[in-house]
């Protein structure tokens, strides 16, 4: 296990945290194949619901830009193709998002193929890759938009917003606000 995520198991529950602060938590390529891993050892015991949350004021924040400068044309596929297996993985299981804080990129990504969305008061989504001539590979674009509506999620796109968690609620894009959004997402598993 690397030092960028922690897992908690408990009976038919796993906590996954990102915890590499100093970064910004980005899902690395690393952080992307340990994912993978732990999805598909936790799979293999049954059925079993996960909650993703940050440490601190940071859930995440996408997709590591100094591994993104050094992607080729034939190297490409292969990075989205990572990305989108796993976001697709995710979509299939019983998944909630418990955003502590920023929620960027590859990072929104991960939280819109989860099932549910829990933000605290601070959340704060974007999606900046069209203002640094990037855009997303890994299914954003076509989850944000059933969820929002196309015309909100072009704006979000287009102009990398920030849209706080009081936005967000109203608009669709999560499911409720919590102060602790990780121990309100537990307790909605035990319901």
């Amino acid at each position: 296990m690397s030092n960028a995520i922690l897992t908690e198991h408990s009976a038919n529950r796993l906590v996954i945290r990102f915890k590499n602060v100093s970064e910004r938590n980005p899902l690395s390529i690393g952080v992307l194949v340990e994912l993978h891993a732990i999805l598909d050892n936790s799979l293999e015991n049954g059925p079993i619901r996960i909650v993703f949350t940050g440490t601190g004021d940071i859930f995440a924040s996408g997709a590591n830009l100094r591994e993104i400068a050094l992607i080729t044309g034939e190297s490409a596929p292969e990075f989205a193709r990572r990305g989108q297996t796993l976001m697709d993985k995710i979509a299939r299981l019983d998944s909630t998002a418990a955003v502590n804080g920023i929620c960027f990129g590859g990072a929104f990504d991960l939280a819109l193929a989860c099932r549910r969305r829990i933000a605290s008061p601070n959340a704060k989504f974007s999606h900046p890759g069209g203002n640094l001539g990037i855009m997303t590979g890994w299914g954003g674009t076509q989850r944000l938009p059933r969820l929002v509506g196309e015309a909100k999620a072009l704006e979000i796109f287009l102009t990398g917003k920030r849209v706080g968690a009081k936005e967000a609620l109203r608009i669709g894009l999560i499911d409720a606000i919590a102060d602790d959004p990780l121990e309100f997402a537990l307790n909605l598993h035990e319901a």
